[in-house]
């Protein structure tokens, strides 16, 4: 068993990806390998505290999370709008252009 693992940061722009490689501890966690990143200092609109969550492939994970080596972290941004709220209000606009969509048919012919 080596005493150091290799990682990855990442986190997504809108038009780009920023991805660091470290090579850390064995035993390392989410936390330490974000802050070893330097991503917070270089996108200071990363707040762990509130808005941004954090996962290893594509799974949420807490910060204090133990890493393996060849490990992903991935910095997610907050989402602007949420899905359910979308969905419902796209459900509702469907209804009402059902409902009122086209000249009423006569029922009897």
């Amino acid at each position: 068993m080596s005493d150091s693992i290799h990682v990855e940061v990442c986190y997504a722009l809108r038009d780009r990806q920023e991805i660091v490689q470290l090579r850390l501890p064995a035993g390392s966690t989410v936390q330490r390998a974000v802050e070893a990143s330097g991503l917070l200092q270089k996108h200071p609109e990363i707040d762990l505290a509130k808005a941004n969550k954090l996962g290893v492939f594509a799974k949420l994970v807490k910060a204090d999370a133990v890493l393996r080596d060849k490990d992903r972290v991935e910095i997610y941004r907050p989402l602007i709008a949420d899905p359910k709220e979308v969905r419902r209000k796209r459900a509702e606009e469907g209804k009402v252009m059902k409902k009122g969509g086209g000249p009423a048919e006569d029922a009897a012919g």
